[in-house]
């Protein structure tokens, strides 16, 4: 199965390779307007595109840090590791244009699903594209929570596979800016 290649976001004015059967969860249920959600058909794997306010008080890899701190803090982690914060670099983005610096993080956050009392360690890779010209962070979630325990899907299930963190990149490197009227009047 081919990914979906430019997949409109925020109404078009944002386009993005997503991977292959990935749900847009908006048709499931209401997501705010500064999110794009897309979750994987079988796996509890999940895709976010957040728009945020520029985080100016902070710079650099402690940016990709805090970023990763607050959305710990708004999912209610118990635990929150950081892995690995490295800078990517600005040629290998559709955004190269427009984005100052760009970050991932790779880090595990112990989190429970809604209504429930045990918690999981969800790896979550984050991308940062830092967007000063718009007042923007640009966040993108990859969220890998531990496979389940049910038994392997036989063949004739064709199941789809999990993502991998080369659909997440892909995501991150295709994602194109087409009307900067999102961003409000500059």
């Amino acid at each position: 199965m081919e990914p979906t290649r430019d997949h409109p976001l925020f109404g078009g004015a944002f386009s993005a390779t997503l991977p292959p059967g990935a749900i847009d969860v908006s048709d499931l249920r209401p997501i705010p307007d500064n999110q794009e959600v897309f979750c994987h058909r079988v796996t509890d794997q999940s895709l976010i595109v957040e728009l945020l306010e520029l985080q100016a008080h902070v710079q650099g890899e402690a940016a990709a840090r805090y970023h990763f701190e607050d959305v710990g803090g708004v999912q209610g982690a118990r635990a929150v590791q950081v892995d690995t914060v490295q800078p990517l670099l600005l040629e290998n983005l559709a955004l190269r244009d427009c984005c100052q610096e760009a970050w991932v993080l790779s880090g595990k956050q112990q989190v429970a699903k809604e209504n429930q009392q045990a918690t999981k360690n969800v790896t979550l890779h984050q991308a940062l594209l830092r967007l000063p010209q718009y007042q923007t962070d640009l966040l993108l979630t990859f969220n890998q929570p531990p496979p389940d325990n049910r038994s392997s899907l036989g063949p004739e299930n064709l199941s789809p596979l999990p993502w991998s963190l080369g659909d997440f990149e892909q995501l991150v490197a295709s994602l194109t800016l087409h009307d900067p009227n999102i961003f409000g009047p500059q």
